[in-house]
């Protein structure tokens, strides 16, 4: 069977159960805290916790059958974080960044029996593996270890009617697993549960004593290939487990692990090879781009040790690791995930960078790697279509990390090097390889252990953490945390009431006074404090009478919102209670700018693609900024579209809806932002169903209120990472205006309408133009005299003509063309150092002949010796140099031979 045909026929075959069988998630989770979606069963978290009612035959692209089963093929990506490959990919035949996982699913609806019978079934009737060559693992809990639950009977006499039934002994063909082995937990509590692993013994023997001997034992020829977990419990807090209301069935099975394993045992009739995920057909795409552009072949060595290796294990190395990360960033950007500096997007970085270098070991060049997007395509685009949706864009962006990369891995190798030369990696050259180059640690490491080296990461780690100190100084805001030092648990956050009120009065629980200000803690409070990037709330506080101005707004640790005094304010008086007003002129305008943050958002995921996420962003009275994840400038047509969009909405008018929901039941397509803490209960913010963000930021009511929004700028941030700025509402207007003044002063210093302006500047640039040849042609003719003028009047010295002089020249292009000229109307033994004025500021430069460099002469030498006199700076090589600064009224004396 083909790889295809395999998923095909897994798909097919619970399709037969009445399965609904949907499409693969995004390897861009739903839940903010998960790096990549890393198992089949992320997507259906909220089915298992119970906060979503199994639905899965209405979900979008499904072939629909029970809403209680579903089964599927899902992309999933084990790289940083607490599932991490790798480091092993590459090094072994079975370790992949990015992964197939195979899986079936039931929400309260079959449970053991049926899962482990179709589950033999599928592999010994339709994929015909020999049932002699399996074994099942059930838990039994280690009761002096404290393992939970009991020994799984239910799981075990059902193994045992089915080896039974083939005529095998179930004491040989079941063994028993722990915690550690067979025991699946979500987390330290929640919804828990047995599981029952099926293990493929691919020993070349069959012998069922053998084979056994390889189970749980990390054998590479007795491996697992199905899990499947039954979460029966919910474990508590307290450490007991109770069952659960319903029972859930969750398998995983390695899609590439199956392929390479019928492929190696040319279905399942020889087992004397040892097993390889790679000889899977899937990968046999890019292994044929990847011998084209290197010229090297793949024999499918295995390094025993991971220095001192072979030239083909370093070959056959570099293949896996090619074809794996080509894959895992292929499907990555895809979805969205692009390379940039942190969380998730540097994880992809470093694996492409990862599969740069290993590419140049093979001879790669800049530009090569992106090459790669094809045969991933051709081979995985059928099963996950966005990769073909995708693919110009998947190629653009690798192939400009390649470019900024490229830039400067040649000078951090040689870095590397000379380091290494000293028989050690000590961990300020790591930070510099880092910190310079773009070399990820596990980069360095890996080239360390190749030279049988280690690298000093704690002290590493030390150093990456004084640079994060000093970009959070460079950044931070002064905040105010607390009255008191140190913790304190029982104080409770203010009230919000902004969203719907912009005066309130609340207890005044604290005047907190600081060295350099005095700030006000409420009970309950209109005022927004700083945070996502909203700018806080300013305005008035009256107390006892008097009024207080408000300057700032700011949240601490504890949620409490303190509400920052004017300078030089008195201290209030002692007072139950504060009335609180708003700037509300000053908050509308915020208002705006949030609104429009979110309809550029979504303006530049139509005009760029849906791989744009936002990285960081500013919404103030004035302006905003938003930084968003994309690998190239925009263009003036896209940034012309965009603000196009997004005043074509705020035309339309539509609602800005604000509602809280469960994390879990936010609308489908809303987006979260990886990084940001989201509690149980989430605030969406939704602008005309087309725009939805959870956001507890305040807003318009409707985008017409916005009234206009200009786009000012657009720039880089960071490699993989862009900023627009916009203004919106009165700003928009002001900015406009200025360009409008501007665009009117142009028009009559031109004497041209403004219509007009664009025409009769193209006719004066084409004006100055032809003035500008016919001004270089005279200066040409100009400097062919004074050279020959120059030329006549050489100094004869030591053996050698010599020039030099104080000359006029337009520029410093103008100085070494001159020089140049007098240099070979001069010829044989020429030397020539000529110095000029350019706006008050000294140049020079210096020509030797072939004859006078071999009589010891040297121009660089020459300027050196010139500048020092002036107190100025230069150099060169011995055949030309330049220089200039210092002390203009010392010029003449300085060239006087």
């Amino acid at each position: 069977m083909t790889s295809a045909q395999i998923r095909q026929s897994f798909l097919d075959f619970f399709a037969q159960q009445g399965h609904t069988i949907t499409p693969s998630s995004s390897l861009l989770p739903d839940s903010p805290g998960l790096l990549f979606t890393n198992a089949g069963m992320n997507q259906f978290v909220p089915i298992f916790l119970g906060d979503r009612a199994p639905d899965v035959s209405k979900w979008a692209g499904v072939r629909p059958a029970k809403d209680t089963r579903a089964a599927d093929t899902q992309k999933c990506i084990r790289a940083g974080g607490k599932h991490n490959d790798l480091e092993d990919v590459g090094f072994d035949t079975y370790h992949h960044t990015m992964f197939e996982m195979l899986g079936n699913w039931s929400f309260g609806d079959y449970f053991k029996k049926e899962s482990l019978q179709w589950g033999w079934e599928l592999l010994t009737k339709v994929w015909g593996i020999p049932p002699k060559r399996l074994f099942a693992t059930v838990y039994a809990p280690n009761k002096a270890k404290g393992d939970p639950a009991d020994f799984d009977q239910e799981a075990y006499d059902i193994w045992a009617g089915i080896f039974k039934k083939e005529g095998l002994d179930p004491a040989i063909h079941i063994v028993h697993g722990n915690k550690k082995d067979n025991f699946w937990m979500m987390g330290d509590t929640g919804p828990c549960g047995p599981c029952s692993e099926i293990h493929f013994n691919l020993l070349p023997s069959d012998d069922e004593v053998e084979g056994r001997k390889g189970v749980n034992s990390s054998s590479p020829r007795c491996i697992e290939i199905w899990n499947h977990v039954f979460i029966q419990f919910n474990a508590n807090a307290d450490g007991t487990f109770a069952p659960l209301a319903a029972k859930h069935v969750d398998t995983g099975m390695g899609f590439e692990r199956v392929a390479g394993i019928m492929a190696t045992t040319k279905g399942f009739k020889d087992f004397s090879a040892e097993p390889s995920n790679y000889n899977a057909d899937v990968f046999a795409p890019l292994f044929a781009k990847v011998a084209a552009l290197s010229g090297k072949t793949y024999t499918g060595t295995v390094p025993t040790k991971r220095e001192g290796l072979t030239e083909q294990e370093n070959i056959d190395i570099a293949f896996r690791v090619l074809a794996d990360h080509a894959r895992c960033v292929s499907c990555a950007i895809a979805d969205g995930i692009l390379p940039a500096n942190e969380g998730r997007n540097y994880v992809i970085r470093r694996i492409l960078r990862r599969g740069i270098l290993y590419g140049k070991k093979l001879g790669f060049k800049v530009g090569d790697f992106s090459q790669l997007v094809a045969p991933v395509v051709e081979s995985l685009g059928h099963v996950f279509p966005e990769l073909k949706q995708q693919q110009d864009i998947v190629r653009r962006v690798i192939a400009s990390e390649e470019e900024s990369f490229g830039r400067t891995l040649e000078r951090g190798l040689q870095i590397f090097n000379k380091a290494a030369a000293s028989g050690k990696i000590d961990s300020s050259a790591a930070f510099e390889l880092y910190d310079t180059y773009g070399f990820p640690l596990d980069m360095t490491q890996l080239l360390a252990t190749e030279r049988g080296l280690t690298v000093d990461t704690a002290k590493f780690e030390e150093l990456m953490e004084q640079q994060r100190e000093r970009a959070r100084a460079a950044q931070k805001k002064e905040i105010v945390v607390a009255a008191t030092e140190g913790e304190n648990t029982n104080v409770e956050p203010t009230k919000f009431l902004g969203y719907t009120e912009t005066t309130a009065t609340g207890k005044l629980l604290e005047v907190v006074k600081t060295e350099k200000d005095t700030f006000l803690i409420v009970d309950q409070t209109p005022f927004y404090g700083e945070m996502g990037g909203q700018t806080g709330d300013t305005g008035t506080a009256v107390i006892n009478g008097e009024t207080f101005s408000i300057v700032d707004t700011v949240k601490d640790k504890y949620g409490r919102h303190l509400h920052k005094l004017a300078p030089a304010s008195s201290l209030p008086a002692p007072a139950s209670t504060a009335t609180l007003q708003v700037d509300v002129a000053r908050r509308r305008a915020i208002n705006r700018h949030h609104s429009a943050a979110h309809l550029i958002h979504w303006a530049l995921r139509k005009v760029l693609g849906t791989h744009v996420r936002q990285a960081g962003t500013s919404k103030t009275a004035d302006r905003m900024r938003f930084d968003f994840s994309h690998f190239e400038a925009m263009t003036a047509e896209q940034m012309k579209e965009v603000e196009r969009l997004v005043n074509e909405k705020v035309i339309d008018n539509a609602r800005v809806e604000s509602y809280e929901t469960e994390f879990d039941k936010k609308p489908e397509g809303t987006l979260a932002f990886f990084g940001d803490k989201y509690g149980k209960f989430v605030r969406v913010v939704d602008i005309g169903g087309y725009s939805r963000e959870l956001c507890g930021g305040t807003h318009v009511a409707t985008t017409g209120e916005i009234g206009l929004i200009k786009v000012v700028a657009e720039m880089a941030v960071a490699a993989g990472t862009r900023r627009i700025e916009a203004v919106a509402g009165q700003p928009a207007y002001e900015f406009v205006a200025g360009e409008e003044a501007a665009l009117k002063a142009v028009s009559a210093r031109l004497n041209a309408g403004v219509q007009d302006v664009t025409t009769k500047l193209d006719s004066l640039l084409v004006h100055q133009k032809e003035l500008e040849q016919k001004l270089k042609a005279y200066q040409a003719k100009e400097s062919a005299g004074l050279a020959e003028e120059l030329a006549a009047k050489p100094v004869e010295k030591d053996g050698l003509k010599w020039i030099s002089a104080v000359v006029t020249a337009e520029n410093q292009d103008a100085l070494r063309s001159l020089g140049s000229q007098v240099l070979h109307k001069v010829g044989a033994g020429a030397v020539v150092q000529l110095g000029a004025l350019f706006d008050g500021k000294v140049a020079l430069v210096a020509y030797c002949s072939p004859e006078a460099i071999k009589s010891g002469q040297a121009a660089g030498k020459l300027i050196g010796a010139l500048a020092g006199k002036l107190g100025g700076k230069g150099g060169g090589k011995p055949d030309y140099a330049q220089g200039g600064g210092g002390d203009a009224s010392k010029l003449a004396d300085a060239l006087k031979l």
